[in-house]
Parts: C-alpha cells; structure tokens; sequence
C-alpha cells in the first residue's frame, strides 16, 4: 500500500507572493483547512511544506507556504502533485477504501474464479465505477455498489464481485 496519499495537483501560481492553486483530488475540499503540511513531489525529491494559508477559489484550493513569499519560488512547481501521509488522511468509514489502495486488486466472482484486475476508479458522484480489465483483456465498468462488491480485502489484494445482469453485454 502507498503511504503517501494524493490530495491534489498544483495547477499554477495564484498572484506573485507564493499562492497556489490546487486542483483538489480528494473528496473533501475542506480537508485543507485542517491540513498542517503536504508533501510535495518536486519529480526529483518530496519536500514537506508548511500549510501558512487556505482560501477557496470556484473548485480550486489557494494555498500559501510557510517560507514561500515569491513566485519565483514556486511557480517551477506547476503539474506536481501533493501528497499526505496515511496519519493525516481523512478518516475512513465502514466500507471505504482510499483509491490508491484499490488500483491493481485482483478481482475474482462469486466462485473465487479470477475475473481481472481492477485499473482504475471513475468518480461518477452518485457512485464510483470500477474499471476492471478481465483475464481475457476486455474492460467492464462495474459500479461500486453493494449489490455488485461482496467484498474487498486489502491484505489479500482481493475484490470478490457479483455481476449484474446486462453488465458484460
């Protein structure tokens, strides 16, 4: 499992004292108002930055650094993404799964046969959709509900699914 966790991208410089705008890439927008530091990933190195200042922007979050006061200091920075440790994560309800930790399950059906392997999670809002790619190569889009996920184990690395009729046609 990732022990560093995406919470969003910084998209650009937000005027010329060192804001940002992030795209936020977590469910909970106004996590970053609880949010003391992120880890950046400069492409060469992870650097931890002091969280100084928050403002929210249409979907975007403004975030000032501690020691940041120029935007020659950050702009280099565009397109790299923030990151969390688990410790500072959001905390998970029953049946929640950080996305990170569900890409690459092998998913099996409901008679333990290997089905595929789950590839990626689309954010519909109603529900997430899971993107598995099967045993034979061909993609199925299965949403995340409980009528279709019996069950998921993370230390085993597996999702056991139920297919609803119509889903493979």
């Amino acid at each position: 499992m990732d022990e560093l966790l995406q919470v969003g991208v910084i998209t650009s410089t937000h005027g010329i004292k060192g804001e940002v705008k992030v795209f936020p890439t977590t469910d909970d927008v106004n996590r970053f108002k609880q949010l003391k530091e992120v880890i950046l990933d400069t492409g060469k190195e992870q650097m931890t930055l002091q969280i100084e200042g928050v403002k929210f922007f249409k979907q975007f979050v403004i975030l000032k650094f501690k020691g940041i006061d120029d935007i020659n200091d950050i702009e280099r920075y565009s397109k790299r993404s923030l990151y969390v440790t688990r410790e500072n994560a959001v905390p998970l309800g029953e049946n929640e799964y950080f996305i990170a930790d569900l890409i690459d399950l092998t998913v099996i059906d409901e008679a333990e046969k290997e089905f595929g392997v789950l590839k990626d999670v689309i954010q519909t809002g109603a529900n997430d959709v899971y993107v598995i790619t099967m045993t034979d190569e061909r993609e199925v889009l299965v949403p995340a509900i409980k009528e279709c996920i019996l069950d998921v184990n993370l230390e085993k690395r597996v999702m056991k699914i139920h297919l609803l009729e119509g889903l493979l046609d």
